[in-house]
This record gives C-alpha cells, structure tokens and sequence, in this order.
C-alpha cells in the first residue's frame, strides 16, 4: 500500500493528527516498521478490522511489560486479567470470566487509591492489565491501544526523575511497538484495510 492509499485509510478511520503527520509520505509497510508509538500500531491494527484475537494477544505483550511494577496486591488481579485475556484469544475460555478478571484488576487499582500504600505505579499497572482484558471483552481499538499506553506509563512513573521517566516512557512504548510487529505483520493491516 503506497503512502497515498495509506493517507487516504488514516483519513478514514480518523487517525489522530499526530499520527497522520508522523505518517505523512510514508507506505504503510515503511510506517508499520518505523514506528515507536506501541499505542498508534494497536489503535490501528483494531480500527483496521485485524483479527481480535490477534490484537488482544499483543495488547497482553504490551502490558505484561508492566508486570515487574506490579504491587504485591495487584499481582494476582493483573496476571488473571492478562491470563483471562490470552485464554480468551485460544479460545479456552469466555468473556464473562475476561469481564470479571478485567474489572479485579480495575477495583485492585481503585482499592489501592484508598490505602496508605498507594502509588501512582499501581494504578497504571493495573490499568494496563485492565486494558489488555477489556480489548478481548470489547472490540474497542482505544482499549487495545490503552494496554499499550498504561504499560509504558507504568514503566515511566515507577522511574524517580523526571528524564528518566521519560526515557522510560519511550522505551516502553518502542518495545510495545515492537511486541505488536512480532504478533502482527504489517501486511495483515493492509489486508484488513483493502478489505
């Protein structure tokens, strides 16, 4: 797909302007390999139609990148999301169970906002683990590129300085972007976008 094809389906499913600069005169195979931003491949391979299954099990590599800032009492609640999530993507189990484990992990982060213990890290690891479920209870593309997002705000707020946050930050989001590519080829959003 030429970068005027590719111009044209940003256009369509209304891709923020951010993206849409960054992406300007570029294919769709060149963007997919040069992009950083974890968050914009998930968003697009889910507006582009890709197979569900395919874009929660990404969303779950994302966020698991979250896990080592995991709180011990937000252990639990995120890797059953994360579990219930790529259960569901095998087809070994259904989304009431991906629902409920979802919503866990989000009380886990609620809870923690009310305890002496609290951190911003636990909120965002939790929503990343939430994220990543609720992108296989519901096809939204926001929730799959959320998983993404959260994971790397985990990442940079369990950083102390302000640099090193957001060196953190970026990092996460390129290895997300990367984790997606391994799940998701390039040509498989072109095959969903000429659909």
């Amino acid at each position: 797909m030429n970068s005027t094809a590719f111009t044209y389906h940003l256009q369509r499913l209304d891709v923020c302007s951010g993206a849409q600069i960054w992406a300007q005169g570029k294919s769709l195979q060149q963007a997919w390999k040069q992009c950083q931003r974890g968050d914009w491949l998930l968003w697009l391979a889910a507006r582009a139609g890709v197979d569900r299954r395919q874009v929660v099990l990404a969303a779950c590599d994302c966020a698991e990148q979250a896990a080592p800032h995991w709180t011990p009492d937000a252990q639990l609640a995120c890797a059953w999301a994360l579990d219930a999530a790529r259960r569901w993507a095998v087809g070994k189990t259904d989304l009431e169970e991906v629902r409920a484990a979802a919503c866990t992990a989000a009380d886990v982060a609620y809870t923690a906002a009310y305890t002496a213990a609290y951190t911003a890290t636990a909120d965002a690891t939790a929503d990343a683990a939430d994220a990543a479920a609720y992108a296989a209870a519901d096809a939204a593309a926001y929730a799959a590129a959320d998983a993404a997002y959260a994971a790397a705000t985990a990442t940079a707020t369990a950083a102390a300085a302000t640099d090193a946050a957001d060196a953190a930050y970026h990092k996460s989001l390129a290895l997300s972007a990367d984790l997606v590519r391994a799940r998701i080829p390039w040509a498989t959003v072109g095959k969903a976008l000429t659909r």
